[in-house]
């Protein structure tokens, strides 16, 4: 099981930055071929337009900008000095009368040298002053995106524990009364013990089938391999799976006329899909069937799962998501919590970029997911309604 949280750890990931060992060694060179290049940039130019106008007037300002260009872009001041006292002395030596020599006794070059390094010096101090700025900001939302992964290994772990030990529990209190009791059971209540170790042990694979599919998540939520699938197609599996497991689920599905391909895992969106109608069956007391429908709005494709029984209490809906065990009434069956098939959802929708939620209806709920739609047909169309015998 530890294995499987690793999974969240930035520290497994494929795709992560270069060690801070690497990129400091690096940073140096940055800055100088940095420096080098605009620096020369600024030279070629001002060589152009000194050619083109006989005219050297205008030539600091190339430099000027140069300076401007390789505070912002290099690290502390350092560049920033050295680039403009390099710029002034191309302007003097180059670009100035006498040409190609150095003459410091010129009116206005002390003006000129100390107007380029007060730009180096205030473009650089803004330019470091934004740089930490925006590393305060990022580690901050670092350390903000670390909590909620913490967080959720947590309430996964809770979760974890609550939903194995009381299947568990059950599996291990009817086996242990059918070998010590075997003698005195009738026929039925044989079967009945059976049939709940049967439950409970499909029960223990659909949550085993929900940890794997995680594992198929890279980075915690934010890589998967999507390709285009047809909605149509993954509703239909998702159901006829599901209907594998409990065939007398009553399950209405219906989707849009029209041929819908969004790029998705299409295991990853099936596995949503059976874990909301599998709470739907099971939790909602209703005798009605289940719906299942896909409606497409804007830029997103929604996807639905209503039952109409009894409903989920209101303190319940604020953290259905996050993998809490909850110890509530509302469940049809307490052995069979919904916690960890619910923030395993949201992790696999996050990762596709799109969003989870749910709504209290008049009668039941509605549990509902959003892919983006990015074939850019964005109009309702007609449903049609899917046959499963």
């Amino acid at each position: 099981m530890i294995h499987f949280f690793d999974f969240f750890s930035s520290k497994n990931s494929t795709f992560h930055s270069l060690p801070p060992e690497i990129s400091e060694e690096r940073r140096p060179w940055r800055n100088f071929l940095l420096t080098l290049f605009l620096l020369i940039l600024a030279t070629a130019l001002s060589f152009l337009y000194f050619n083109i106008s006989q005219n050297s007037a205008n030539v600091a300002l190339l430099y000027i900008l140069a300076l401007v260009l390789i505070a912002r872009g290099t690290d502390g001041y350092f560049w920033g000095i050295f680039a403009s006292l390099i710029g002034v002395v191309c302007v003097n030596f180059l670009f100035t009368y006498p040409y190609m020599a150095l003459n410091f006794t010129l009116a206005g070059y002390p003006v000129t040298f100390l107007g380029m390094l007060a730009i180096s010096f205030i473009t650089s101090a803004s330019t470091t002053y934004t740089k930490r700025q925006m590393q305060m900001l990022a580690e901050r939302e670092r350390l903000l995106v670390e909590a909620e992964k913490e967080k959720m290994r947590a309430n996964l772990l809770r979760a974890i524990s609550h939903d194995l030990r009381t299947p568990l529990t059950s599996i291990i209190g009817s086996g242990s009364s059918y070998l010590e009791n075997g003698a005195f059971l009738n026929e039925g209540q044989k079967k009945e013990l059976v049939r709940q170790i049967y439950e409970d042990s499909n029960w223990l694979l659909n949550m085993v089938e929900n940890l794997l599919s995680v594992t198929r998540i890279q980075d915690g939520a934010t890589n998967v391999n999507k390709s285009y699938e047809s909605v149509e197609e993954v509703v239909a599996e998702a159901v006829l799976r599901l209907k594998k497991r409990l065939p007398d689920a009553r399950i209405k599905v219906q989707v849009p006329e029209e041929l819908i391909m969004l790029p998705m895992d299409a295991i990853l969106i099936e596995q949503v899909l059976i874990n909301l109608l599998e709470n739907a069956v099971l939790h909602s007391k209703s005798q009605l069937p289940i719906s299942c429908f896909v409606v497409r709005e804007n830029d997103f494709v929604i996807f639905h799962v209503r039952d109409y029984g009894i409903g989920i209490a209101q303190e319940r809906l604020q953290t259905i998501f996050d993998g809490t065990p909850y110890t509530g009434n509302t469940s049809a069956d307490s052995s069979r919590g919904m916690g960890i098939g619910l923030s395993i959802c949201k992790t696999i929708i996050t990762a596709h970029k799109g969003q989870i939620g749910v709504s209290p209806c008049k009668q039941g709920t509605d549990f509902y997911f959003s892919l983006p739609d990015d074939t850019g047909h964005g109009e309702e169309s007609n449903a049609k309604d899917i046959k499963f015998h």
